[in-house]
């Protein structure tokens, strides 16, 4: 009776985990072939600081994850929430952004518990200020089993 408790209990514990989690990229789509070419950046932007929080960067981590990116405008702007686009460079590309909708704001992205699967996976953040200043940021998450 105490062993069937234990399992019950860690079961349900288990699917209570995963009832949490949230998609953030399919087996299907990290099957698609990279992307090709290169993502072009300047050196120098006034545009908005985009800054990969969490995962840290080149640290291995185990899915779900909490993807968390911070902006900060520069000068008097301001981020323009609406403007975020995030895509999972992919061919085709992959758009997140609905996906995240919920979790963006003014401040950046704040999505816990996001599936994904092992292997890596280069995602672009796109982000506006209310002066229509652009910054592009390419990330890679590396996830392990």
């Amino acid at each position: 009776m105490k062993l069937t408790r234990i399992i019950l209990v860690a079961s349900l514990m288990l699917a209570t985990s995963v009832a949490n989690s949230a998609q953030l990229i399919s087996a299907k789509e990290a099957a698609l072939p990279a992307a090709s070419g290169t993502l072009a950046t300047r050196g120098i932007s006034r545009g908005p600081s985009v800054k990969m929080v969490s995962p840290e960067a080149d640290t291995p981590v185990a899915s779900p994850i909490d993807f968390k990116v911070n902006f900060e405008a520069r000068g008097e702007g301001k981020i323009d929430p609406s403007s975020v686009k995030v895509v999972y460079m992919k061919s085709p590309f992959v758009d997140l952004t609905p996906r995240l909708k919920g979790a963006i704001s003014a401040q950046g992205i704040d999505f816990a518990k996001a599936d994904v699967p092992p292997g890596a996976h280069t995602i672009r953040v796109t982000v506006k200020d209310n002066d229509g200043r652009e910054t592009n940021s390419v990330f890679t998450l590396n996830v392990i089993k």
